[in-house]
Order: structure tokens, then sequence, then C-alpha cells
């Protein structure tokens, strides 16, 4: 499996075992959904580039978590996207095939206005190596 799809899981993982965002999202999903009831989570694709040493694969990028939801003001989806911080900083650093997160740090936020209500997007660094 690539590590951007390990990456992608445990990110899905995390969001989705953290009992405020399980609570409070009708789902977390891996690609834009054809039908979903707002609120809800994307995990955008990692943009992923080499972060190798001479030993070690590496990789280091952006990954983007989404949010989406209704109303006429987004307090909801402020709160939702300070829980999408909390899980991911208790997300375990064991992605699988050897491959461990190093550094996973949020990066920047914005909630913006869209057709249907709200949609933020929060952004996080992560830095990963593979032992072995």
């Amino acid at each position: 499996m690539s590590v951007q799809a390990l990456l992608q899981g445990a990110v899905q993982g995390a969001l989705a075992g953290h009992a405020p965002l399980a609570e409070a999202l009708t789902g977390v999903f891996d690609a834009p959904p054809v039908r979903a009831a707002r609120p809800y989570a994307l995990v955008e694709e990692a943009v992923l580039v080499d972060w190798g040493t001479k030993d070690m694969a590496g990789r280091e990028g952006r990954l983007a978590v989404s949010l989406f939801d209704g109303g006429e003001r987004p307090e909801r989806l402020r709160a939702l996207a300070g829980a999408v911080e909390d899980a991911l900083a208790a997300m375990p650093a064991e992605l699988g095939e050897g491959w461990r997160v190093v550094t996973l740090g949020f990066v920047r936020s914005r909630i913006v206005r869209d057709r249907e209500g709200w949609r933020g997007v929060s952004e996080f660094q992560v830095r990963m190596l593979k032992a072995g």
C-alpha cells in the first residue's frame, strides 16, 4: 500500500474515532460524496514530496481536511474545525508498513460561505519516515 493511502486511512480513522466529531458529523469521506447530509468531513489527497535520508525513505507534505456545514452562521463549523485539530493531534504515529509520522502540525484554516452553506478547510504539515 502507498504511503499516501496509509496516511489517508489514518487521518480518516482519527476523525471518525474522535467522539466529538463522530457525534456531530454524518460521515468522514476520502472523496467528495455524491450524496451526504451536512455536516460532513472530506479528507483531501495529501501533497507529498521526498523527505528521505541516506538510509530511510521519507515524505513531507500538506494534508487538508474540509468540513461542510449548513446554517446561517458558522459557529458549529468553527467548533468542528477545532475538533479536527484535536483528533489529528491524538492520531497514532504508526501508519503501518514501517511508516511513522514524525511531525504533524497545524498550518492554517479558513471558513468561507459556499452555495449550500459553509466550508472550512484546515491544513496541516506532515513529515513521515519509513523504518527499514
